[in-house]
Parts: structure tokens; C-alpha cells; sequence
């Protein structure tokens, strides 16, 4: 039986969020994520009334949200190790990368524990969240080799690029235990240290400070190394015909969305499309897939974009525009996803192809995303408040394991319009 179903294995990751651990779930597979990373270098690194010699020691802090933020079984036992990699890592750079001949398995930066009881609880007041914190030891020369080589080759900090190749990154892996993966959406080198400092009397004193050397953020070169074995009753509902959306590195849908029906019946309706169109809208009815974790749920997006230009989206970082593409977001309560906001795609055919759709803008892919947004708080002279959120980045799904089954036959499409009457 012909499935829409189609395996989509192989990712352009585009995102800073970090997913460690391995997992194995009846109704869905075994998971298991590693991750490289670049680092961002801080422009200006504390060298006032400080040496080399007061350096303490380094961290490196991995932050997962309490709220979301892990997969599985919180209290398994389970260890990361990181290692140095040994030279720059390529781009683009995709989930099926084999870091094998860039690091040495020698090199070992750090290990540790990281299991949800073994973390630290902290609130960041600029993303008003809650996180749980996994600490790994760094050597002390790792902080105290940064420190030298801004004094003394400060341009190596100008860009990422020229800091990769005097520190290209790190690989994490998970070194023991199985039941849960972790999303660390930050990861970050702390260096300790001291500095000469004068007390309110003026008595010279020593005080412990602490900086971000380092930080994994978007603007670097960050990769998810996935590892899926699809579970085999999952494997037979798609060979049955079933529409399985599975993320990360799972399956994804390929379906022609009848436009061209849609436009023939709406000029038929209207005189020749003598009438405004106000919306079109397609809502697709979930049910949900049972597996071992109740925590592995539908995809919280979906984004629906032209087959065509779907490589272009992803490796663009490009944002929906309604015309030929759109994200839903999971609706839990109805189970379903709503996509909205699809009157440009419909007037684009209408009135710039004279109402006849190619091919191209038929075929359409759903695949899970991950979507980044910003929320800005805006105040009024009356001291009301409203906020607008903005999506920032769509990048394929990587933040956890994901999984549904899309009823396509019930799928409802609707237009609205408002007929025109000329007296």
C-alpha cells in the first residue's frame, strides 16, 4: 500500500540545542544522540589585576530546562565524556556525521555524572526559565591556554572562525547508561579565578571571580550525531499505508494538497472569482502513538513547505511565508494541528498563474521542526501590558524524541471568501 511516509534520516541540524543520552522505547525505537560543537569566544577576557597564575580552574556547564528538557527516566544513571576535537569541523554538516578522525579518544577533556539528581537547580532571569545545570571539570590549562593566547594573539578572538582553529570544539557522548535523553539548549565554559582587589578601607585584599570564556551559541558551528533504529511495529504501520511523522531523523510526509480543485470549485462558485478571499485553512487530526514514555509525544511543530524548496528552507535557516510554507503548532487538547494563514499561497496562483497550479506548487512535505521564538513585553502609558511573539528559527526537530500518526483522510481544508454583488 502506497504510504506518505517517507524516511528522512539525514539532518541539517541548524540549531545550538544539544542532545545527549540514549533511550529505547517500544512503539518508537532506540535513540541515541552525540554532540559536536564550536565555541563563540567572549571579546574581552579579564586580565585587570589578575595573572595567569590565579586561575583556579574551568567548568564546562551544560543547561537543560527543567520544563521539557529531558526524555526518559530521570533518575538512570548515566555519564557524558567530552573530548577535544582536533581540528575545525566542516559545514554544512549533517546528523550522520562520523567524528571518528576528529578527535582522539586520549583526549579526554572531562567526564560526569548527569542524571537530573545530580544537577543544580538555577532560574536565568533574562529567559525566565527554570534549569537544571550538569557541571563537567576542565582541565586548568584549558582556561589558563585561553587566557595566554588572548594576551598575546588577541585577533584569534575576533571571529569563530579564526578562534576554531586555535580551539575547534568539543565532542560530547554519552560513556554509560541507557533510559533518557537530555536537551542542553546551553553550554558554556566558566573560568575561576582571583584578582587583586582593595577593601573599603583600602587594605589591599583577594577576591574570587568568575567569567564565560566560552559559549555554544547559534552563531557557531553546532551538530546533533543521531542514531535512530526505527522499532519495527512503527516500520509496519508505515508499510501499512499509516502517515507517521517521527522525529528526530524518523520519517516525515510527502502529500499533494489538491489546490487546483480548491481554485476550479471557487471560480465556479463565484462568477469567475468575482469575490475576496479572506482565509484558507487545513486542520489534520492526530492519534497519538503509545510507546514506553508517555513523555514521547506528537511534535510540538510541523512545518509545511513545497517539496521543491524544502533543502533551500532548512539550509537558508529561512522563516515560513505563508505562500509556500507554514508551521502549526500542536493542538493537545484536540489533538490535531492547524495550518493557517495560507491565503497568500492560494492568491499567488490565482492572480499571478492565472489560476492554474504547476506540479511543484501541489507537492508538499511535513516534517517536524524545532521553533524558535522571541516574546517582547510592551507597556502603555496605562499600565497595561501586551506582548508579541516573533518566530526567530524553524530547523528540523532534534530536541527530543517525537512521534504521531496524521489521519490524512480526515483532514479538513476550508476557504473563506466574501462574494461580491455589482448593482
Amino acid at each position: 500500500m502506497p504510504t506518505p511516509s517517507v524516511a528522512n534520516p539525514r539532518l541539517q541540524s541548524r540549531t545550538s540545542s544539544k542532545l545527549v543520552g540514549r533511550i529505547k522505547a517500544d512503539g518508537y525505537g532506540t535513540l541515541q544522540s552525540q554532540v559536536v560543537t564550536q565555541f563563540m569566544p567572549a571579546l574581552r577576557i579579564d586580565t585587570v589585576d589578575t595573572g595567569l597564575d590565579m586561575i583556579d580552574s574551568c567548568r564546562l556547564k551544560l543547561r537543560v530546562p527543567v520544563a521539557g528538557g529531558f526524555t526518559g527516566d530521570s533518575l538512570a544513571p548515566m555519564r557524558l565524556n567530552v573530548y577535544r576535537l582536533s581540528k575545525p569541523l566542516p559545514s554544512p554538516i549533517y546528523s550522520d556525521f562520523d567524528p571518528t578522525t576528529y578527535y582522539d579518544p586520549a583526549n579526554l577533556l572531562g567526564s560526569a555524572p548527569y542524571s537530573l539528581s545530580a544537577s543544580t537547580r538555577i532560574y536565568d532571569s533574562a529567559t525566565k526559565t527554570y534549569y537544571r545545570e550538569v557541571t563537567v571539570p576542565m582541565p586548568t590549562s584549558l582556561a589558563q591556554g585561553i587566557y595566554t593566547t588572548y594576551k598575546t594573539s588577541p585577533e584569534v578572538f575576533n571571529t569563530p572562525s579564526a578562534f576554531a582553529q586555535y580551539f575547534p570544539g568539543v565532542f560530547i557522548t554519552n560513556s554509560y547508561g541507557s533510559g533518557r535523553v537530555m536537551n542542553f539548549t546551553v553550554a558554556e565554559l566558566t573560568t575561576y579565578y582571583r584578582k587583586h582587589s582593595k577593601t573599603t578601607a583600602g587594605n589591599d585584599t583577594i577576591i574570587n571571580a568568575e567569567q564565560t570564556y566560552l559559549g555554544a551559541t547559534p552563531e557557531v558551528i553546532s551538530n546533533n550525531i543521531l542514531s535512530l533504529e526505527i522499532d519495527e511495529t512503527v516500520k509496519q504501520r508505515v508499510a501499512d499505508g499509516e502517515a507517521i511523522v517521527m522525529a528526530p531523523a524518523g520519517y516525515e510526509l510527502e502529500v499533494h494538497f489538491p489546490i487546483q480543485d480548491i481554485i476550479n470549485n471557487f471560480l465556479e462558485d463565484t462568477d469567475d472569482g468575482i469575490a475576496v478571499i479572506n482565509g484558507l485553512e487545513m486542520v489534520l487530526p492526530v492519534e497519538t502513538v503509545i510507546t514506553d514514555y508517555p513523555d514521547i509525544t506528537p511534535p510540538k511543530h510541523l512545518l509545511m513547505v513545497k517539496t521543491a524548496m524544502k533543502d533551500k528552507f532548512i539550509a537558508g535557516d529561512s522563516l515560513t511565508n505563508n505562500k509556500d510554507s507554514f508551521y502549526a503548532v500542536y493542538d493537545a487538547l484536540n489533538k490535531q494541528y492547524r495550518f493557517e494563514d495560507m491565503r497568500d499561497y492560494i492568491s499567488d496562483i490565482l492572480f499571478e498563474k492565472g489560476g492554474v497550479a504547476t506540479p511543484q506548487d501541489m507537492a508538499f512535505t511535513i516534517t517536524p521542526v524545532d521553533v524558535t521564538t522571541y516574546t517582547q513585553q510592551q507597556s502603555s502609558v496605562y499600565y497595561s501590558t501586551s506582548s508579541t511573539t516573533t518566530v526567530t528559527k524553524i530547523a528540523p526537530a532534534v530536541s527530543k524524541p517525537m512521534i504521531a500518526k496524521i489521519l490524512l483522510k480526515k483532514a479538513k481544508i476550508k476557504i473563506t471568501y466574501s462574494q461580491l454583488s455589482l448593482f
